[in-house]
């Protein structure tokens, strides 16, 4: 049976994966064995000769895990040199990403691990190919998604877009995570002291709380600052219970 949750944005370059190893980091610190998994990757680098995710390096990274070839094989079954939507990266040769084939990997990752985590490309609406897009993997799937969005102006109504979506399609939402991509000025602190509140007013889910920029992240700076999301113990309480 496949447990864990996603991790998804409301755009791209909205912290998902700085986001990902935060939470990975803080359910490893309580005990939980994790897999992360990047299944869908562009934007790829080519090391001991195959493409690797580097989004998954970033998280494999802080967890201090260097998993077997078979098993990074599940954790990033389609990765494609151009940095763009997935379904335009697929090369000459190469099987473009689909719901089943991800998956297959994800049930196969979680006969290994107890715990999966799943970090999207991109926004909900990402094409995966010619027929399905990233939302709908997230609806075969059916694990609870963590919607993570920028902190300030334009929060409110890109999460609760993306929010609308993942409930039309009957897709469980764990939570909000607002992520400081950039330094922030006291000018607009009091918009960002509102976003958590409109959000859960007008979305009707929990706001886990908000993640600091950290320019230069390691292991226990993204620990300390998962620490401080309030709502992560209540969203995670299913993980943490085993």
């Amino acid at each position: 049976m496949l447990k864990g949750f996603v991790v998804t944005g409301t755009d791209t370059d909205v912290g998902k994966t700085v986001t990902t190893a935060s939470l990975c980091l803080w359910l490893k610190s309580r005990g939980v064995s994790i897999a992360p998994m990047k299944p869908v990757q562009t934007g790829a680098t080519f090391r001991d000769g195959r493409w690797n995710a580097p989004d998954l390096d970033f998280t494999l990274g802080m967890l201090g895990l260097s998993p077997a070839p078979a098993d990074r094989g599940l954790m990033q079954p389609f990765c494609y040199r151009p940095a763009c939507s997935p379904h335009l990266a697929v090369g000459p040769g190469e099987t473009p990403p689909s719901v089943a084939g991800v998956a297959a990997a994800a049930a196969a990752l979680a006969e290994r691990f107890p715990v999966v985590a799943v970090e999207g490309a991109g926004g909900l609406m990402v094409p995966l190919n010619a027929d399905e897009m990233m939302i709908d993997l997230f609806a075969a799937l059916m694990l609870p998604v963590v919607l993570v969005g920028r902190v300030g102006l334009g929060a409110i109504n890109h999460v609760l877009l993306s929010l609308e979506a993942l409930k039309r399609r009957g897709i469980p939402v764990a939570g909000v995570v607002l992520n400081e991509t950039r330094p922030q000025s006291e000018d607009d602190a009091f918009i960002r002291a509102d976003n958590p509140r409109s959000i859960v007013h007008f979305g009707g889910v929990p706001c886990l709380g908000t993640l600091p920029f950290t320019p230069d992240p390691d292991a226990a700076r993204l620990t300390a600052a998962a620490e401080r999301l309030p709502g992560l113990a209540a969203a995670f309480a299913p993980l943490l219970r085993g």
